[in-house]
C-alpha cells in the first residue's frame, strides 16, 4: 500500500512539476509570438522549425500551448483561492456556531451542489461578459460548497474536544480558536481538496473556452485551441493533440497528487 501511495505522489508530482516548468518557462521564453500569423506556414506538421507544428493561421502551436499554461494555472490558483476562502468562512461559521446558522448555510450549499456546477458557470458567464475574470469568479463559486462541507465536518468534529475547551477556558476568542486550534487540524484534507479543485478548475475553464464562453481570442487557451482544431482533426491531428495532451497531463497530475496525499494522510491505510 505504501508503494502505491508513493507511485501516486511521485507520478502526480512529476506531472505537475513538468507543467509548472512549462508555465514558468513561458514567462521567460517562447519560440514565436503567440499571435503572429503566417498564412504561408498554416497547418505545418511538427518539424525542426515548429516542434509541434502550426495552426490554421500559421501560428506556432508550441508557443501557444506554453502561453495557455499561464491561463490554466492562473484559473486554477485563483479558483482554489476563492473557493477555499469562501468554503472556509461558510464551513467554519456553520460548524463552529451550529444551530439555525448551520442549517441555513448547509441547505444553501446543498442547493448549489444540486445544481450542475458547469451549468451554473455557463449561466453566470453567459449573463455577464465572457472573459478571464468572470470565468474565474464563476468556477470559484462552483468550488465553495465542496470546501465548505470539508471545513464544516472538521469543525463539528474538533470544536468539543478537550484542547479546544481548554483554549476557551483560558480566554481564547472565537477567531483564535478557529484559526489557531481547529483549522490546523483540518489542513490535510483541505490541501487534498485544493489539489482536486485545481484540476477541476482547469477542466472547467477548458470546457467553457471550448464552448466560446471562457477565454476570448486572441488570448490562447487549451480549450479554445481544441475548438479551433476540431475542423482540422483529420488533416492536422497534431493541432488537436497538443492542447489535448496538456489538459490531460495537468488534470491527471493534480488528481494523482491529490489521491497520493489523501492516501498518505489516511491513518487507516
Amino acid at each position: 500500500m505504501t508503494r502505491n501511495r508513493n507511485v501516486h505522489l511521485i507520478v502526480g508530482g512529476a506531472l505537475v512539476g513538468a507543467m509548472l516548468a512549462v508555465m514558468l518557462t513561458s514567462w521567460l521564453y517562447v519560440p514565436y509570438d503567440v499571435n503572429s500569423m503566417n498564412p504561408a506556414e498554416r497547418l505545418l506538421a511538427p518539424g525542426a522549425k515548429h516542434l509541434l507544428g502550426t495552426d490554421n493561421f500559421g501560428r506556432d502551436i508550441l508557443s501557444r500551448v506554453m502561453t495557455a499554461s499561464r491561463t490554466a494555472f492562473q484559473v486554477g490558483f485563483l479558483t482554489v483561492l476563492i473557493g477555499g476562502a469562501g468554503g472556509l468562512l461558510v464551513g467554519a461559521a456553520a460548524g463552529y456556531v451550529g444551530g439555525w446558522l448551520d442549517e441555513a448555510l448547509m441547505r444553501l450549499m446543498d442547493a448549489m451542489m444540486a445544481f450542475p456546477g458547469l451549468l451554473l458557470a455557463l449561466m453566470l458567464v453567459a449573463v455577464f461578459q465572457p472573459n478571464l475574470t468572470n470565468t474565474i469568479l464563476a468556477i470559484g463559486l462552483m468550488a465553495v460548497p465542496g470546501f465548505a462541507r470539508i471545513v464544516r465536518s472538521g469543525f463539528v468534529q474538533y470544536k468539543e474536544m478537550d484542547f479546544v475547551k481548554a483554549a476557551r477556558g483560558i480566554g481564547a476568542g472565537p477567531l483564535a480558536i478557529v484559526f489557531r486550534h481547529i483549522f490546523p487540524n483540518i489542513l490535510s484534507p483541505f490541501i487534498v481538496a485544493a489539489t482536486m479543485s485545481f484540476s477541476g478548475a482547469i477542466l472547467a475553464e477548458a470546457g467553457l473556452s471550448y464552448l466560446g464562453l471562457g477565454i476570448q481570442p486572441p488570448d490562447p487557451s487549451w480549450g479554445r485551441m481544441l475548438n479551433e482544431a476540431q475542423s482540422y482533426i483529420a488533416k492536422a491531428p497534431w493541432y488537436t493533440l497538443a492542447p489535448g495532451l496538456m489538459i490531460t497531463m495537468t488534470v491527471l497530475g493534480f488528481n494523482l497528487l491529490g489521491d497520493g496525499l489523501r492516501d498518505w494522510n489516511d491513518p487507516k491505510r
